[in-house]
């Protein structure tokens, strides 16, 4: 008769138990590889003023040995935390204020699994929270790099074209910019999410294809975007007026050279003159070009 009533006393006692001893987070958080998630989490415990010490936490893999296994996270700055979880797997909350919240940064394919969060306060209190699990899910990185053109690339003329992932998380490890083209020339700057990219196109560029990888390396994995460059000519179209006009050149008397002469249709900007311009003809947009002539199609000399 006193075996029914032993039992049934203990099961009150655990009831009231875990009663006292209450997680609230998700059951479950989704997240792509390289990229954090912050997992809410708030914890309760009972107040039993013969425990003096601090109040630690730490979030365990489930099946690991409480005795023997590290935690993946821990508030307790004594205890060693698993090495593959070392810097990506972060306590922010502090459980002496029922704060157990968890930053998971650079995340990876083999995170994948359940945990569990621990409290403990010396010399009584230790109760593992393993009705209340985390199932931590994360899936292929399914993004890709956005690249920005400002405005029309213009042959002749630098251009700045900027890579950016803006769905990055901050607390990650900043992400690798590489740029594959025929048409690169530097790379002039970088924040922790873009990179900007200077070159100078050229008509043979109109046409090919520009590469921007990304690499976050916290997690191993790299992303891409390709886009086809649309390079246009100048606004000044150019043409032969008399390959073998006679001028003087200034400074040298009685001489005379046979120079090509261009004419152009439409408003020059300063670069775009050719460096003879000081020889040009009193004649409205007809100067003297020094280069040999191949069709009646020519590009103007930069300054």
């Amino acid at each position: 008769m006193l075996w029914p009533l032993l039992l049934l006393l203990l099961c009150a006692g655990s009831l009231a138990q875990d009663l006292e001893f209450q997680l609230v987070a998700p059951e479950s958080v989704t997240v792509e590889e390289g990229l954090c998630v912050h997992v809410p989490c708030s914890v309760f415990y009972p107040s039993i003023k013969l425990t003096l010490g601090p109040v630690t936490g730490s979030w365990l893999r489930k099946g690991v040995s409480l005795h023997e296994d590290s935690p993946v996270a821990t508030s307790d700055p004594r205890q060693l935390v698993q090495k593959a979880t070392q810097g990506r797997f972060q306590l922010l909350g502090d459980p002496q204020k029922h704060d157990c919240s968890l930053l998971i940064r650079d995340a990876q394919k083999n995170d994948t699994g359940m945990y569990f969060f621990r409290v403990v306060r010396e010399p009584f209190v230790r109760y593992s929270y393993k009705k209340s699990q985390l199932s931590l899910h994360v899936t292929s990185l399914s993004r890709t790099p956005d690249i920005i053109i400002p405005g029309t690339l213009e042959a002749g003329y630098p251009s700045n074209l900027t890579c950016s992932v803006p769905w990055a998380c901050e607390q990650g490890t900043p992400p690798t910019f590489s740029w594959m083209s025929t048409a690169l020339t530097s790379l002039s700057s970088r924040t922790a999410n873009s990179s900007v990219l200077t070159f100078t196109p050229q008509p043979q560029d109109h046409g090919t294809k520009l590469t921007c990888l990304v690499t976050f390396s916290g997690a191993g994995v790299t992303v891409e975007r390709t886009i086809q460059l649309n390079v246009t000519r100048s606004s000044a179209i150019l043409r032969i007026q008399d390959p073998y006009r006679r001028t003087h050149l200034r400074n040298r008397a009685v001489s005379t050279l046979r120079l090509p002469w261009i004419s152009w249709e439409g408003s020059l900007r300063s670069t775009q003159r050719s460096k003879c311009t000081k020889l040009c003809s009193p004649v409205k947009n007809l100067c003297p070009l020094w280069l040999p002539v191949d069709n009646s199609w020519i590009p103007l000399i930069q300054e």
